[in-house]
């Protein structure tokens, strides 16, 4: 069985003048992000391998996730590795990008909404009735769905074939983090 996480980057500002994938985070999306790197530890969600966006709010995501495990699990190493097709491939690049041939058990992917809303509804069939009421109505800046896959290898990832252990939005660790877009 593998395990796969997928979360979209913390609420990102837009300063003028920015290029899409130059937007940094908001100040609450900072929080938001370290917020869950320390439910992501408290969990025992630990990623084997992140495949994060290149996106500047993505990798500041995964960043101050990261730091938060890391502070909680010190010696864990945490790899990631920057996968383009998360950014620039929607729902399809985001599934490519699972399907390489990865050694991790469990798989974090950092990307953004649209794809990983729509990978994470594609994937699940069934799971936490209540997570997936939530995960069906939004994927707010910031969420988290955790899909356990009755599969060996990532290449054999399909629709319809996860069950969705948890969904969880900063609101939910934090109530003074808004679950907005």
């Amino acid at each position: 069985m593998l395990r796969l996480m997928l979360l979209r980057h913390a609420r990102a500002a837009t300063p003028a003048m920015t290029a899409d994938i130059d937007r940094p985070l908001a100040a609450q999306g900072r929080q938001a992000a370290a917020a869950l790197g320390a439910y992501l530890a408290r969990e025992n969600l630990l990623p084997d391998l992140t495949l994060c966006s290149p996106a500047t709010r993505a990798r500041q995501t995964w960043e101050l996730a990261r730091a938060e495990l890391a502070r909680a699990h010190p010696g864990e190493a945490f790899p990631a590795a920057l996968a383009p097709q998360i950014y620039e491939g929607g729902r399809d690049g985001l599934l490519h990008a699972l399907q390489d041939d990865h050694p991790a058990r469990t798989l974090l992917a950092v990307g953004h909404n649209r794809g990983i809303a729509a990978l994470a509804r594609a994937l699940v069939s069934h799971g936490d009735r209540y997570a997936f009421a939530r995960l069906s109505q939004k994927f707010p800046p910031g969420a988290l769905a955790v899909i356990d896959l009755d599969v060996s290898h990532w290449a054999e990832i399909a629709g319809r074939s996860g069950r969705l252990d948890r969904f969880v939005t900063p609101h939910a660790l934090d109530p003074e983090l808004e679950d907005v877009d």
